[in-house]
C-alpha cells in the first residue's frame, strides 16, 4: 500500500529496543484469556454478516470461544436496535400463566454451538410481563442520546421472584434436552449485567436475591452447572468496589433468599473494566492505565477473600471504554477504533491483565472483549467492533496473533526504559513509547508479541529499532514466521482510505479490502541455524505497530 502509509515511516528513531527472552524461563501459563467476546445486540448473531464474524471468530482460537450477549430474555419479536435485542422467550396468557418460546434464544445459541462456540450465557434482562415496571419497554436510542433513556421497563426486578426462577428453570432444562447435559455443563450461566449502575433499577439488596433465586433455578434443572456473578463495572471506583465487596459477603456469610439456607453457588466472579479516551488538542488520548486500575482493584478484591481466591475470575466487559455503540460521529474521543490504535491498545492491555494476575496470585480465565459487528452500518462507522459490513479491522488480527500463542508465558526482560505493568496502570503510557513484548513457548516451538504503544493518537512518532534476543533455544533448524499489524500490513481501514472512503464499494474494492482484513506476514517465512542456543532478530517497528514472530523446531 501507498500514501497514507509512505509518510508514517519518514521519521524512524535510531534508538534500539532490546528485548531479552528467556525460553527457559516460565512466569504461568499461556491461558488463552483472549477466547471470550461480547455485545449487546443478541438478534445481531444470525445475521449475516455477525455469522461471518463468528465463523472468524471461531477460526482464530485453538480453544473455545465464549460468546456471552445481553437482552436474551427481553420481551420482543425478535427486533433489534443498537443497544437492543428481543427474543420472545416469556409472555403470559390472560389469565397470568407462562408462555415460553425458545424459538429465538435457541438460534442465537444454535449459531454459537454450529461453530464449535460456546455462550457465556447471560440470565437477562426482565420480560415485560415479569417487571416490576412494564412500562414504557422498548427504547429507540440512538447515538448521540442521553446514554440513561435506554433503561426502561427490562432493567427492572421482577414483580414475582418465583416466577422468574421457574422461567430460569425451564430455561435450563430446555438447554439440557437440546444440546445435551455435557455440553451445557461446560457453559458459563452468570446473573444480570452492571447492577451496581442503571442496567438495574433495584437495589443492592434486591439483586442479591435476584442472584440467589437465579443461581438456585440453574442448579435445580443441572446440579453440575456453573453459576456465578456479578457482573459489576468499575471496580476501581469507590461504590462499585463496596458492590462487589458486598456481594462476595453475601455469598460467604448469608443465607439464600430462595432456599433460606448458607452456601449460596458461586463458581466464578466477574466485574467490568473500561478505560477512558478523551480528545487532548484534537487528538484521541487514550487511558490504558484506568481500564488497568479497575482490573486491579478487582484482584485486589477478589484476593482478600481467602475463600475465593482460587476462583476463576472473568472480566465480563474489558475494553478501552464504555459504549460500542457510540459511533465517532457523535462521540470523537472513539476516533482510535477503526486503526491501529486499538489494535496496539489490545496488545498492550493484555499482556497487563496477565501480569497483573500474576501479581494478585487470582485465577484469570477470561477476559471479553465487547465489541462484535453492527448490521446495515455505513462503513467503518466508527462503532467498537471487529468488523464493517463483513470487512474484518485491525484490531482482529491481533487476536488472530495470540490464537497461534500457546504453552507456557516465559520471562520477558526490557532493557531500555520499559513501562513495568505497575507503572501502566499507575501513570498510563504518556512518555516514551511502551515498547515490549508477551512470549510463550510451547512443545512445537515459540511465539513472540512486540507492540509499540503511546497513549497519543499520533502516527509521526518515531518507529522503533527492536532487537529480540531469544536464549534456550534448541541447537538445529527452526522455522521463522513475522506477521505484522501496522499502517501497511493486515490493514483494511488504511486501503478503504486510499480507495477514497467509499460508501458503496465495488464487488472488486469489497475483495480487496476482505483480503486486506486478514493476517499478513511482513516477509517470506526463513530458516535459521541455532548453534548456541541463542538466536538474535532485529527489525523496526513503526508506532501502533504489533508483530509476532513465530518460531518451529524442526
Amino acid at each position: 500500500m501507498v500514501g497514507l502509509s509512505s509518510m508514517i515511516h519518514a521519521q524512524e528513531s535510531q534508538k534500539t529496543v532490546a528485548i531479552n527472552i528467556d525460553l527457559n524461563s516460565e512466569v504461568g501459563p499461556m491461558k488463552p484469556i483472549w477466547a471470550w467476546w461480547g455485545y449487546d445486540e443478541p438478534n445481531y448473531t444470525y445475521m449475516k454478516d455477525g455469522k461471518k464474524l463468528l465463523s472468524e471468530i471461531s477460526s482464530l482460537s485453538p480453544v473455545p470461544v465464549y460468546v456471552r450477549a445481553h437482552s436474551l430474555l427481553v420481551t420482543g419479536e425478535g427486533t433489534h436496535g443498537l443497544k437492543w435485542g428481543s427474543t420472545n422467550a416469556y409472555t403470559e396468557d390472560k389469565k397470568g400463566r407462562p408462555v415460553y418460546d425458545w424459538t429465538i434464544v435457541d438460534r442465537i445459541f444454535d449459531t454459537y454451538v454450529e461453530r464449535g462456540m460456546k455462550p457465556f450465557a447471560q440470565i437477562g434482562f426482565m420480560p415485560q410481563a415479569l417487571s416490576s415496571k412494564p412500562e414504557p419497554y422498548r427504547h429507540y436510542w440512538y447515538p448521540g442520546a442521553p446514554y440513561e433513556e435506554i433503561y426502561t421497563g427490562w432493567a427492572y426486578p421482577p414483580s414475582d421472584y418465583k416466577k422468574w426462577a421457574e422461567l430460569i428453570y425451564q430455561w435450563v432444562l430446555h438447554c439440557v434436552k437440546r444440546y445435551g447435559k455435557q455440553e451445557v455443563e461446560s457453559w458459563y450461566w452468570e446473573v444480570w449485567n452492571e447492577p451496581n449502575i442503571g442496567y438495574w433499577q433495584g437495589t443492592m439488596e434486591e439483586y442479591f436475591m435476584l442472584y440467589d433465586y437465579s443461581v438456585d433455578a440453574v442448579r435445580r434443572a443441572l446440579p453440575t452447572a456453573k453459576v456465578g456473578g456479578p457482573e459489576t463495572t468499575g471496580p476501581g471506583w469507590d461504590k462499585a468496589a463496596d458492590w462487589l465487596t458486598s456481594f462476595l459477603e453475601h455469598i460467604r456469610d448469608d443465607k439464600s433468599y430462595a432456599t433460606g439456607k448458607r452456601g449460596i453457588p458461586l463458581d466464578f466472579i466477574t466485574f467490568h473494566a473500561k478505560g477512558s479516551p478523551k480528545l487532548v488538542d484534537n487528538r484521541v488520548q487514550m487511558n490504558l492505565g484506568t481500564q488497568l486500575r479497575d482490573i486491579s482493584k478487582g484482584f485486589e478484591i477478589v484476593s482478600s477473600f481467602p475463600e475465593f481466591k482460587d476462583l476463576p475470575i472473568i472480566i465480563g466487559e474489558s475494553d478501552p471504554e464504555g459504549c460500542a455503540a457510540c459511533s465517532v460521529a457523535d462521540y470523537p474521543q472513539n476516533d482510535y477504533r477503526n486503526g491501529t490504535m486499538y489494535a496496539s491498545y489490545t496488545s498492550a492491555a493484555f499482556a497487563r491483565k496477565y501480569q497483573l494476575a500474576d501479581h494478585y496470585g487470582v485465577n484469570l480465565l477470561g477476559a471479553v472483549t465487547w465489541g462484535f459487528e453492527f448490521e446495515d452500518q455505513p462503513w467503518f462507522a466508527g462503532f467498537r467492533d471487529m468488523a464493517t459490513n463483513g470487512v474484518d479491522k485491525p484490531v482482529l488480527n491481533v487476536f488472530r496473533m495470540f490464537g497461534m500463542m500457546e504453552g507456557q508465558r516465559v520471562e520477558v526482560v526490557q532493557d531500555n526504559l520499559a513501562y513495568d505493568f505497575l507503572e501502566v496502570r499507575d501513570q498510563s503510557v504518556r512518555g516514551e513509547q511502551d515498547v515490549n513484548a508477551i512470549a510463550a513457548r510451547s512443545e512445537r516451538g515459540a511465539t513472540v508479541m512486540i507492540w509499540n504503544y503511546h497513549d497519543h493518537d499520533n502516527l509521526m512518532m518515531p518507529a522503533s529499532s527492536v532487537e529480540v534476543l531469544l536464549s534456550g533455544v534448541p541447537k538445529g533448524r527452526l522455522l521463522i514466521h513475522h506477521y505484522r499489524v501496522d499502517q501497511e500490513n493486515s490493514n483494511s481501514y488504511t486501503l478503504w482510505k486510499e480507495m477514497g472512503e467509499p460508501q458503496n464499494p465495488s464487488e472488486s474494492q469489497i475483495a480487496a479490502l476482505e483480503k486486506a482484513g486478514q493476517l499478513e506476514l511482513l516477509e517470506v517465512p526463513k530458516w535459521r541455524l541455532v548453534e548456541d542456543n541463542q538466536l538474535r532478530l532485529s527489525f523496526k517497528l513503526p508506532v501502533q505497530g504489533i508483530s509476532l514472530l513465530r518460531l518451529e523446531w524442526e
